[in-house]
């Protein structure tokens, strides 16, 4: 169960395939979401909500991709646990067609538990659930107990030879997990009036909704430590600090999870380097196209007006306490070569610019310029070339104060300009490579596969985040603990099945629409060769 509840966590949206099997019968009271969610410990990171009625079960029965978030196996346990225990009538009377909550939080073993949050309608009696195991007579032993004084029941399956713990907590509202120490933890917690947690969707909107999806930023950098053995992987390095809560709502596709909704930013909190781009609009997304075949996962930044951003970015080093080395920084610059960085760079500079991690680890900085040929002279001034092409920049850190965070792992880069794109990377080999993928057409833009993934994204946006689950497995085999990776690797029904996913940010009155997107693989026999 941990595998599955972390390989979760990895790809943001498997808590839906787990809901629709697992809870079909299981659901919450006429109480508005807001007032459930209190209930949810405020350590979780993301919450799904859907309203469990039969007509929401049958769209997805049977349904491949469902089949594929969860594997055969998994799915399997689950749905005996579902006719073991919540398909009993009384059970089904008082929980049937109301909303479910399935939350996911860090344990103290690194470990990811998955609770369940939901509520009886009006009439339901606790002590009906002690009679289970004297009418269903299909291995269960249910037990009552207390959880830091309020009513519970351990509930022993001999199928699964697993124990599934039940609170009570108040309100009718109850509480369940395969995890101890999560309802030990539910049963102690208290919601704080003056914290929010979670972004609740309008009543409306709300009812309307096949289902939804909660995500707090800010939790979720506990999630990724206990998924990773490897602390500085890079692969969600933008998120870790944005302070902003999301509300998605699901669209139904046979072959894609889609989600769309708003992250708002948390304005008592320390702003971060997204926060910069809540102040751009818009703008359509053509930089992917020449990111290399090979792509294992990126993220592309575009704003509508480049001056705009670089005096927000000025500001928010400021406001960190980081203006002195940079002035420092480019004041040598200037005196040992002349060059006015900042003033050319920001007249160079258009409206794109990406880091992109390939599948054998090269990294590149790709930066859209205005004009490329009119840039080379300033990089060649401020640089040692090895080629007539390529030269290693003779300062540090300046990609990071010239582009911003995302940008700090091109400590001392290399560098190339082809066309209208300016190439960093940390090696003259991955700019060599680079230059292959590029002259040679080995580009993700030429493979069908990426196309059809590309058709069920937003066209313009801000942010966009991307990962290609088979190109980067060798970095996750890397990255990823033992056992989580395990489960990606050997699943035959799991995530070597889906092609891609990307999470999109679009500005929008000082805050993100946002739009999650995962597909299946698609017979692309035309697909261009990887290196």
């Amino acid at each position: 169960m941990k595998r599955l509840i972390a390989i979760t966590i990895l790809l943001i949206l498997a808590t839906a395939g787990i809901t629709v099997v697992y809870f079909k019968n299981l659901n919450t009271p006429g109480l508005h979401t807001a007032q459930t969610m209190l209930n949810i410990p405020d350590n979780a990171a993301l919450v799904f909500e859907f309203n469990n009625e039969e007509s929401f079960y049958d769209i997805f029965k049977d349904n491949k991709l469902f089949t594929a978030v969860i594997g055969r196996q998994q799915l399997g346990d689950l749905d005996t646990l579902r006719e073991q225990l919540f398909i009993d009538p009384v059970l089904n009377k008082f929980f049937n067609g109301q909303n479910t909550f399935i939350s996911l939080h860090p344990l103290s073993d690194k470990s990811i538990g998955l609770l369940i949050t939901t509520a009886a309608t009006k009439g339901f009696n606790p002590e009906d659930i002690d009679q289970l195991t004297v009418k269903t007579h299909k291995g269960l032993v249910v037990t009552p107990t207390a959880f830091d004084g309020k009513k519970g029941f351990v509930i022993y399956s001999a199928t699964l030879k697993k124990r599934f713990y039940l609170l009570n907590k108040e309100d009718g509202i109850y509480l369940g997990s395969f995890s101890k120490e999560l309802i030990d933890l539910s049963a102690k917690y208290t919601a704080s009036k003056d914290k929010k947690i979670f972004m609740a969707l309008p009543e409306q909107q709300n009812a309307n909704s096949l289902a939804n999806l909660y995500i707090n930023y800010h939790n979720l950098n506990p999630l990724f430590a206990a998924l990773f053995s490897n602390e500085n992987t890079d692969i969600f390095k933008s998120f870790k600090l944005f302070p902003a809560l999301a509300a998605l709502s699901l669209n139904f596709k046979s072959d894609a999870l889609l989600f769309t909704g708003f992250s708002n930013i948390q304005r008592d909190q320390p702003s971060s380097y997204l926060n910069l781009f809540t102040n751009q609009q818009p703008i359509a997304n053509n930089l992917q196209d020449v990111f290399p075949s090979t792509t294992a996962y990126s993220i592309c930044f575009a704003v509508s007006d480049p001056v705009k951003f670089k005096t927000d970015l000025s500001d928010w080093y400021a406001k960190a306490k980081l203006q002195t080395e940079k002035d420092s920084i480019f004041a040598k610059v200037k005196a040992e070569t002349g060059v006015n960085l900042i003033t050319e760079f920001n007249h160079a500079l258009g409206q794109e610019f990406a880091v992109v991690t390939t599948r054998y680890m090269e990294k590149y900085a790709i930066v859209c310029l205005k004009d490329g040929s009119a840039f080379r002279p300033v990089m060649n001034n401020i640089s040692t070339m090895a080629t007539s092409d390529i030269g290693q920049v003779n300062y540090r850190k300046l990609p990071f104060y010239l582009l911003g965070d995302a940008f700090g792992l091109f400590n001392h880069p290399w560098f190339m300009i082809v066309d209208n794109y300016l190439i960093m990377a940390n090696s003259q080999s991955e700019l060599t490579s680079y230059h292959d993928y590029y002259f040679n057409h080995k580009l993700q833009s030429k493979l069908k596969q990426y196309n059809q993934f590309s058709d069920l994204t937003a066209e313009r946006s801000n942010i966009t985040w991307y990962i290609n689950f088979k190109n980067a497995q060798p970095i996750l085999k890397r990255d990823l603990s033992d056992d989580f990776y395990h489960s990606f690797e050997n699943d035959q029904a799991g995530w070597k099945n889906f092609y891609a996913a990307s999470y999109q940010l679009i500005s929008s009155n000082k805050n993100f629409y946002t739009s999650f997107c995962m597909n299946l693989n698609q017979p692309d026999t035309a697909a261009t060769a990887l290196k």
